[in-house]
């Protein structure tokens, strides 16, 4: 597909705070909006419906909006690109800037941290969609979704669940269809639904292999679970669902790993994070050496690009955050930066798949496809970046979004127009 990147002034601006909100007559509220449904297959490369195992998906795209690709915010990873697309925020501005992180005040945070996760503490920097449509008066509910676990600012929605990967792609369907049953009083008007099996399948085998095409075929069975769920009930007509991902996948063939014990000492930094996006500070008592040690880093390296925190690209929007580390190192696609030791404990024997690289690059889009009174019909668009996501959902809400990096009249050609 023919990918047209759009630039967006204010959130490629390291320098300055999120955008203001849009302007009052973009959310004028209704009493009872419609329905709207979020749906993240993670891991959905923007390529991966041209394979023709995803029918029910294809439907959906064919009779609503579907993008050519939606771009992930810097770094391309889960949790910073799902907290960005349901705040409307860059990862720098609000605060989950990786999926594994140091905070001076709060110590470590990791994906597989329930402690930590569950930490509103950590995801105060932004304001979630189901904390603004909850002030708004209207109920929400969300079925795995990355800072759901936790009390941001005082809130949960108003149903959810921890996290567990054993739960099924239909019993999460089934749940998120059994608080559509609730009595009117009760009934969320924004839902979210998460599926992992597309990321992991990718992760363990790469994304051109035949495990990602099984899971792309029983995640879609799970939307159609879902579709005959919302018709039945009818719904189907009267709810608004936007299917999406937060990064795209690429291959990472055997042996092409980064020992970083080749060229830094590694008993002089703390590595914060590695793998595709490495971070490093310097540990105590070592920052003068640091230095040096960074303008070694910066120099050109093979299969990777380190910067200053200070000196990275503005295009990526990130470095400004105190949580993200002193030195980054940025893998090319296709390549992981590690250790030594690590490596020696983890041999690969076959290709597998990585994101988190560039968020330009075409391997790393993601899906959007949209559908619902709201949405015109069988229409495509042009690539467009992940915050815009966030805004678009506070208009189809009729709530006032928080202040966002955002750019409704970038996508409101999405929609069907208003009547005059």
């Amino acid at each position: 597909m023919k990918i047209l990147f759009r630039l967006l002034g204010c959130v490629l601006l390291p320098f300055v705070a999120a955008c203001a909100e849009l302007p009052a007559q973009h959310v004028a509220a209704p009493a009872s909006p419609t329905p709207l449904l979020l749906v993240s297959i993670d891991g959905y490369r923007y390529d991966y419906l041209d394979r023709g195992l995803s029918p029910t998906l294809a439907a959906l795209a064919q009779d609503g909006v579907h993008a050519e690709g939606m771009q992930p915010s810097f770094p391309s990873l889960t949790f910073p690109n799902h907290y960005t697309l349901v705040t409307g925020l860059r990862p720098d501005h609000h605060g989950i800037v990786h999926n594994t992180m140091e905070d001076a005040q709060l110590g470590h945070f990791a994906l597989k941290d329930r402690q930590a996760v569950s930490d509103g503490r950590w995801w105060a920097e932004g304001t979630p969609l189901w904390e603004t449509a909850d002030r708004a008066g209207l109920k929400t509910a969300t079925m795995f979704w990355p800072g759901t676990e936790a009390d941001i600012h005082g809130r949960h929605p108003d149903h959810w669940r921890p996290y567990d990967g054993a739960v099924t792609p239909d019993q999460r369907v089934d749940q998120l269809l059994a608080w559509l049953d609730l009595p009117p009083g009760q009934r969320p008007s924004f839902l979210t639904l998460y599926f992992d099996a597309v990321d992991h399948a990718g992760h363990d085998f790469g994304p051109d292999s035949p495990q990602v095409n099984q899971a792309l075929r029983e995640t879609d069975e799970a939307l159609g679970r879902l579709v005959a769920g919302l018709k039945q009930r009818g719904l189907f007509d009267r709810i608004n669902i936007i299917v999406l991902a937060d990064h795209g996948m690429a291959t990472v063939p055997v042996g092409h790993a980064i020992a970083l014990d080749d060229l830094l000492p590694l008993d002089q930094v703390d590595l914060v994070t590695a793998g595709v996006f490495a971070g490093i500070d310097p540990k105590p008592g070592h920052t003068r050496a640091f230095a040096a040690i960074e303008a070694r880093m910066e120099q050109p390296q093979q299969h990777m690009q380190c910067w200053d925190k200070t000196r990275v690209p503005a295009r990526l929007a990130y470095g400004h955050n105190p949580r993200v580390p002193q030195l980054l190192c940025l893998a090319d696609v296709g390549w992981t930066i590690s250790t030594r030791k690590y490596l020696a404990m983890h041999t690969d024997n076959h290709a597998r798949g990585e994101h988190g690289y560039d968020n330009a690059d075409l391997r790393m889009q993601a899906l959007f496809v949209a559908h619902g009174p709201a949405f015109r019909r069988g229409v495509g668009h042009a690539v467009f970046p992940n915050v815009d996501v966030y805004p678009l959902m506070a208009h189809l809400l009729g709530i006032t979004p928080a202040a966002n990096d955002g750019n409704y009249d970038a996508v409101k050609d999405m929609l069907v127009p208003a009547a005059r």
